[in-house]
């Protein structure tokens, strides 16, 4: 294993078709096929710079900005963003192509947390990248930044769950939201 990585060396892209099969009861293709795909795609790009095995450990916010139909091509680009010492963060954006009108769509964006995993079956550590152009520095850069807005999430929904709720204070808002409160 090399210390240092360039991002390039483990870019992939997945290209599938989108068949009948895949779609919903809204004759769109299912939320899932488009996860599974994009869980497939992280994992090659990852298992490519660790050189070896890798789990997910998170999928941060899968946004769905446009429906993908059936018969498009759909094409799912994976990069390593950034890199821990045993866990990489895998940006994945989602295209699809109309073949006949041959517009394409911006269909989703995620970021997958994924871990290499030794022959012990620990986390093993995974080379550093080297950064070659303006977008692999703005994209560490932005990983770094919501690596730790996740970790300020994480200590701030830690402490909600240690707080005692006054009974009060919290009517006073939820009288505010749109629900019905019919507690005894």
């Amino acid at each position: 294993m090399s210390d240092y990585k360039p991002v390039a060396n483990s870019q992939v892209t997945l290209t599938e078709l989108m068949i009948p099969s895949y779609s919903n009861f809204g004759g769109k293709i299912h939320g899932g096929i488009i996860l599974g795909l994009m869980d497939k795609v992280a994992y090659v790009c990852a298992a490519k710079h660790a050189d070896g095995y890798c789990i997910t450990a998170s999928i941060d916010v899968v946004d769905f900005l446009a429906p993908v139909e059936v018969g498009e091509i759909v094409s799912l680009m994976a990069s390593v963003n950034y890199v821990g010492k045993t866990s990489m963060i895998i940006g994945i954006r989602v295209i699809s192509e109309n073949l006949k009108t041959h517009v394409i769509k911006h269909t989703n964006t995620s970021y997958f947390t994924m871990v290499a995993i030794g022959e012990d079956n620990k986390p093993k550590e995974v080379p550093a990248l080297i950064l070659k152009s303006r977008d692999d520095i703005r994209r560490f850069f932005q990983a770094m930044n919501r690596k730790e807005l996740k970790n300020t999430y994480k200590k701030d929904e830690a402490m909600l769950k240690q707080t005692a709720y006054e009974h009060h204070s919290f009517m006073d808002a939820l009288s505010r939201e749109r629900c019905k409160i019919e507690f005894e």
